[in-house]
């Protein structure tokens, strides 16, 4: 028998599995007095996604039995259709704009009289059709990665649709019916269940996605031959992703955004600074121009505006944003409170309404980020089982827009000190000064941070440049750990580098102690 964990000194039994070899036939399950032996705690994950793999884990780690019931393969859409597939578009895109937009300031010549491999480098083309098939199997390989990981842990996977069947029983067990593909039902027994089933794209009713000319984020990456005209409905992270890695690949893209400006929920200074890159680069924004429909004619897509205008492209990518999966679940029934949205309501530490179900990631609705739902389903599974666990702090959280430039937050936003939610000084430091910058041909972009005055603590920040995602992360260590911007100052950086404007900031955020805040 295995060793498990129970819930505290309140728990007055609990059945437990007999392995063979322990006396009693091999899968009897028997009631045993909590104190007098050691049980094994059965843990049911539904779904495989960021929330739902590294709960496995743990809770494995733990000790306890672990299920995970998938319908997809492990790693949810954040790896199969999502997270790790459009990055990895986005990287074959970067290689195109850094060559495009750089050559020509850094010196490079390319002439006419050049062999023909060097000569294709003057006109860069894209075969869409093997970089999606990259696309999908480096997908494919993170998926089974995954896959292997969790079983080597210990945890069993089981394919098929899990839903919850009635409420708690009276030793605190639930039951989790899981549907295969054939049909065929098996039913669990959990003494606890994480609930991380994700999301799905959603459609508008005049707007219906074909797989074909009209595609939703989970379809682009059947495109065999590049869209000659995309037109972009949605002004969101993914569809400004999408926009512009389209673009950097050679279409010509039209971005339909029902906002005055791309990435509403972003910074407004590094929106700007996007925008402003996107046009300069050919892009047709459509600001405050809300998308009522879209039909196909023909080989041709036509796209009607709330105010009558109608655009049209070879293609239409709808990024209207994602519906969670909670229909179907049961979960109403046993007693999990779900928000007007469908979204799962979970406290700071992932637990729902229902006594013994917890959620991560995109059902809850928190924060749509992979780190955030493997956070969550970590800290659903250290509080079940009794371990160490800090309440999910969403101030720490560090983010990242794969533009490009790319757009990485941390912390408290400029809305938060605007809107009075945090007095806080703020320094915003182009990277036009900086000389590794003007080395490397980088033009847009800054480096901003926000501190307490008084104290000098770092509680956000601000880094729009190439690899934001990566100079984020001393910012990121701020916050998290309270640093000063003194602190931050006084570290060395290296001389030239883009990380020095990190610094850079944090000495001209210093004031005396006599004067306001330092």
């Amino acid at each position: 028998m295995r060793r498990g964990y129970g819930r505290g000194p309140g728990c007055l039994s609990r059945r437990v599995r007999v392995r063979a070899g322990a006396g009693g036939a091999p899968g009897e399950w028997h009631l045993v007095a909590c104190g007098t032996m050691e049980y094994v705690t059965r843990i049911v994950i539904i779904g495989g996604g960021p929330g739902g793999y590294e709960a496995a884990l743990v809770a494995a780690q733990l000790g306890a039995e672990v299920t995970v019931v998938d319908c997809d393969g492990l790693g949810g859409a954040s790896v199969l259709t999502d997270c790790v597939p459009s990055k990895t578009l986005i990287a074959t895109a970067e290689v195109m704009t850094t060559f495009d937009s750089s050559y020509e300031e850094l010196g490079i010549i390319v002439a006419d009289d050049t062999p023909p491999m060097e000569q294709a480098a003057r006109v860069v083309g894209v075969d869409l059709g093997k970089v999606n098939r990259r696309v999908k199997r480096l997908a494919l390989a993170q998926s089974h990665d995954i896959t292997a990981s969790v079983t080597r842990a210990g945890a069993r996977v089981l394919r098929g649709r899990g839903r919850l069947e009635g409420m708690q029983a009276l030793d605190g067990s639930r039951k989790v019916v899981v549907r295969a593909a054939d049909g065929s039902e098996e039913t669990l027994v959990a003494d606890a269940v994480l609930i991380a089933t994700g999301g799905h794209p959603r459609e508008l009713p005049d707007a219906q996605p074909d797989g074909e000319r009209i595609l939703n984020w989970t379809q682009v990456y059947d495109l065999t031959e590049l869209p000659e005209e995309l037109i972009v409905v949605g002004s969101g992270v993914t569809g400004a992703e999408f926009a512009g890695a389209y673009q950097a690949l050679g279409s010509k893209v039209t971005l339909v955004s029902s906002r005055d400006r791309v990435l509403p929920s972003e910074d407004p200074d590094a929106a700007v600074v996007l925008e402003d890159v996107f046009r300069r680069r050919g892009m047709n924004v459509l600001a405050r121009s809300r998308a009522q429909s879209a039909k196909r004619v023909g080989d041709r897509v036509e796209v009607t505006l709330a105010d009558g205008r109608v655009i049209t492209g070879s293609h239409c990518l709808m990024a209207v944003g994602a519906i969670p999966n909670t229909e179907g679940m049961g979960l109403e029934e046993a007693g999990v409170r779900l928000r007007e949205s469908g979204h799962i309501w979970t406290d700071k530490v992932s637990r729902t309404t229902a006594p013994g179900v917890y959620a991560a990631g995109d059902v809850t609705g928190i924060f749509a980020l992979a780190s955030v739902a493997a956070m969550q389903g970590r800290i659903a599974m250290y509080h079940f089982l009794g371990d160490a666990v800090n309440p999910l702090n969403l101030k720490t959280v560090s983010s990242n827009v794969f533009t490009d430039p790319e757009i990485a937050t941390v912390g408290y936003s400029q809305a938060d000190v605007d809107g009075g939610k945090i007095d806080a000084r703020v320094v915003k430091l182009p990277l036009l000064r900086n000389p590794r910058a003007k080395m490397q041909g980088i033009r847009d972009g800054f480096v901003k941070i926000f501190c307490r005055p008084g104290t000098g603590i770092v509680v956000g920040g601000v880094v729009v440049a190439p690899r934001a995602s990566e100079l984020i992360h001393p910012i990121s260590i701020a916050v998290d750990n309270n640093l000063t911007v003194e602190q931050i100052a006084n570290a060395f950086t290296v001389y030239p580098s883009l990380s020095g404007s990190i610094a850079e900031v944090a000495r001209q955020l210093h004031t005396r102690k006599t004067g306001d805040g330092g």
